[in-house]
C-alpha cells in the first residue's frame, strides 16, 4: 500500500492530524511506529464511542504499526478534567481495578491481542516521585492552562478548578514522553492535552508526536455525545439483540455518521441503498465484529419478528414473583426491565408499558398469573411466572 493510500485510510472520519506532513515522513520512514492511546478506567463498560478512536488504532495496527493501549490506572485517581464543569470524584484502587479487567476484555473485541502493548501508568508516574512532579510543574504556567476552553469556562464562572486537575495535562503528556510515542490519538476534547505532550516530547530531546484527534460520536437520541450518563449509549458489552435494536433506533442521518466512524464502508454505496437496508446492514456489521456472524443474523432475524411482523421474541428470560397482586411500576423495577419506579411511572404514562400485548397508561394494579409477557419499550420482555 503506498503512503498515499495509508493516509486516506488513517485521515477517515478524524478532526484535525498535526501535522499531516509529519505523519506522511514517519510513515515513510520504514519504521515501526508506536501509537499511543491513553484510556482512563473511570467506568466499567467501553461503548461504541470509545470504539471510534480504538477502530483507528486497528486501522494503523492493520498497516504494521505497533499499538500501545495505555490504560490510566495512576490518572484515573484524577480523572480527565476535559469537557467536565467540576471537579470529578477521587476514585478507589478496587474502583480502578475492577474497570481495568473490564477494559482489557473488551478493547481486545477490535484489536489483536498479541500484537497490542499494554502498559499501565503508574509504572512511570509512581517513579516520578514529588521531585518529578515539581520539575513537570515549573515548565507550565496558570495561564498557559487557562488557555484550555473547559477550564477558562469554569475560572469565569467562579467554578472551583482544583490543582491536581492543574496536573492532568502534565501527566498525560509526560506519558508520551516515557513511551516515546510516535503518534497519539485522542477526542477532540482532548487536543489541549495531546499538543502538550508534543511540547514535552521536546523538551526531553525527542521527536514529537503526530496527533490525530477524533471526533465524539452522538448517541442514540441524535443530540448528545455518547455517554453511560446520558442513557444513549451502545455499549460493546450490550447483548448482540440489544445491539442490533439501538442501532435500528437511530436516525438515518445518524446512520451515515456511524458508518463513516464505525466502519470501512465505501459511503458513496451505502447512500444508493434504502435507509432501512443501509441500516440493516450497519446493525449487522456492529454485531459481527463484536459476536460473531451467527450471532449478527440471529438478531436480524429476531428484529424483523418482533418490529416487522409483530411476534413476540422466541427466547424470553423468566421473572418469578410471589405475590398475588402488584402495581405495574413495582412489577416493572422488581424485574429489572428499569433502574428506578420513577423511570417505570414515566414509562407507563408515555404509553410505553405493555401487559400480554395490551398498553397500560396508569399504575394499575396487575394480577400475576404464570405466563404473562411484560414489555417495557420496544425491545425489552419478561415473562411473569407466579
Amino acid at each position: 500500500m503506498s503512503i498515499e493510500e495509508a493516509i486516506s485510510k488513517i485521515k477517515r472520519g478524524t478532526n484535525e492530524i498535526i501535522s499531516e506532513e509529519e505523519l506522511a515522513k514517519k510513515l515513510s520512514s520504514g519504521k515501526k511506529l508506536r501509537i499511543k492511546l491513553g484510556v482512563d478506567p473511570t467506568a466499567p463498560d467501553l461503548h461504541l464511542g470509545h470504539s471510534v478512536i480504538i477502530n483507528k488504532l486497528k486501522v494503523f495496527q492493520d498497516l504494521g504499526h505497533q499499538i500501545v493501549f495505555l490504560i490510566g490506572d495512576f490518572t484515573a485517581r484524577i480523572g480527565d478534567p476535559s469537557g467536565r464543569s467540576a471537579t470529578r470524584p477521587m476514585m478507589t484502587e478496587e474502583q480502578i481495578m475492577k474497570n481495568i479487567k473490564t477494559y482489557q476484555e473488551q478493547v481486545f473485541k477490535i484489536l489483536d491481542k498479541n500484537k497490542t502493548e499494554v502498559v499501565f501508568n503508574s509504572k512511570w508516574l509512581n517513579a516520578l516521585g514529588i521531585e518529578g512532579l515539581l520539575k513537570l510543574a515549573s515548565k507550565h504556567t496558570v495561564a498557559q492552562m487557562l488557555v484550555r476552553d473547559d477550564f477558562e469556562k469554569r475560572f469565569k464562572a467562579d467554578i472551583p478548578i482544583s490543582i491536581v486537575e492543574f496536573m492532568y495535562p502534565l501527566l498525560q503528556a509526560y506519558d508520551s514522553v516515557a513511551l516515546n510515542a510516535d503518534v497519539e490519538l485522542g477526542g477532540n476534547d482532548q487536543k489541549f492535552n495531546l499538543l502538550l505532550g508534543r511540547d514535552m516530547q521536546r523538551d526531553a530531546g525527542q521527536e514529537p508526536q503526530v496527533v490525530i484527534t477524533m471526533p465524539l460520536l452522538v448517541g442514540t437520541d441524535g443530540v448528545k455525545k455518547m455517554s453511560k450518563s446520558y442513557k444513549n449509549y451502545i455499549a460493546l458489552n450490550d447483548a448482540p439483540g440489544e445491539m442490533f435494536g439501538k442501532l435500528m433506533s437511530i436516525s438515518d442521518e445518524l446512520m451515515m455518521v456511524y458508518y463513516e466512524l464505525l466502519t470501512q464502508e465505501d459511503l458513496v454505496q451505502i447512500k444508493q441503498m434504502h435507509p432501512k437496508e443501509a441500516k440493516m446492514k450497519l446493525g449487522k456489521i456492529i454485531v459481527e465484529r463484536y459476536w460473531g456472524a451467527e450471532a449478527a443474523e440471529t438478531s436480524q432475524q429476531e428484529f424483523n419478528k418482533v418490529f416487522a411482523n409483530k411476534d413476540l421474541p422466541t427466547e424470553i428470560e423468566e421473572y418469578k414473583c410471589d405475590k398475588d397482586k402488584i402495581k405495574l411500576s413495582e412489577l416493572l423495577f422488581v424485574s429489572k426491565m428499569v433502574s428506578s419506579k420513577n423511570e417505570a411511572r414515566r414509562l407507563i404514562e408515555q404509553g410505553g408499558a405493555k401487559v400480554d400485548s395490551q398498553k397500560i397508561t396508569s399504575d394499575t394494579e396487575i394480577e400475576i398469573k404464570s405466563g404473562i409477557i411484560l414489555q417495557a419499550g420496544k425491545r425489552k420482555f419478561k415473562k411473569i411466572v407466579k
